[in-house]
């Protein structure tokens, strides 16, 4: 893994962090982001997309500033027009055992490692970067700054979100289709009520506290 440094002055729209790349030699370039690090249930995902270059897709933005039918809608376009797209998800199982931070880690290479083209350089959301052998650059707010992160935090939210409904009705009580995990009053009270479920994360304040002591 290296992280390699693109000098370039602050873009003027969400296509210059890519075009910057392309023009150091760098063909393929792959946005990269997550979705559910917050939560106290439920996988974190993370998507990685390589769009066709200068390709604009309308409405394409940091996808909690979208609603969820905008980011519904642009799932499937991007789907549609995306030379290719991974995903990556880490268990509530794995974010216990490594923590949050290496379970996204984690997520992102599955992203990267799982797209039908492998890039030549990587766009990663955030500040930390990931261990790959693949040229990257971590963008701060860069689901914001970048067109390819934009799209991978709208394939990565919607991915979690879909996967969360499904959750719900397997585990029903907690009311994972709304709240997708995150911590909201309702969620509290029924981890109270009812205990943690599988999908919990155990390591959380909020869960841990609830867990059951082993039987003496």
């Amino acid at each position: 893994m290296h992280q390699t440094e693109l000098f370039v002055a602050p873009p003027l729209d969400t296509l210059a962090l890519e075009q910057h790349a392309r023009n150091r030699g760098f063909a393929l370039v792959a946005g990269v982001d997550e979705a559910g690090r917050g939560p106290l249930a439920g996988p974190v995902v993370a998507a990685a997309v390589i769009l066709p270059e200068g390709m604009r897709i309308p409405g394409v933005d940091d996808s909690k500033k979208l609603s969820p039918e905008t980011r519904e809608r642009l799932f499937d376009t991007i789907q549609a027009q995306a030379l290719a797209i991974g995903v990556g998800m880490g268990s509530p199982e794995l974010i216990d055992r490594i923590n949050i931070l290496q379970a996204t880690r984690h997520a992102m290479l599955e992203a990267v490692s799982t797209l039908s083209v492998q890039p030549h350089f990587i766009l990663i959301d955030g500040i930390t970067p990931i261990e790959s052998p693949i040229p990257q650059k971590t963008v701060k707010k860069g689901d914001s700054l970048s067109l390819s992160i934009a799209a991978a935090s709208i394939i990565a939210k919607v991915t979690r979100d879909r996967l969360m409904r499904e959750l719900d009705a397997i585990h029903p009580g907690y009311g994972f289709a709304g709240h997708k995990g995150y911590g909201s009053a309702a969620h509290l009270e029924a981890i109270r009520r009812l205990g943690p479920s599988p999908v919990h994360r155990l390591s959380f304040g909020g869960v841990k506290e609830h867990i059951p002591c082993p039987s003496s």
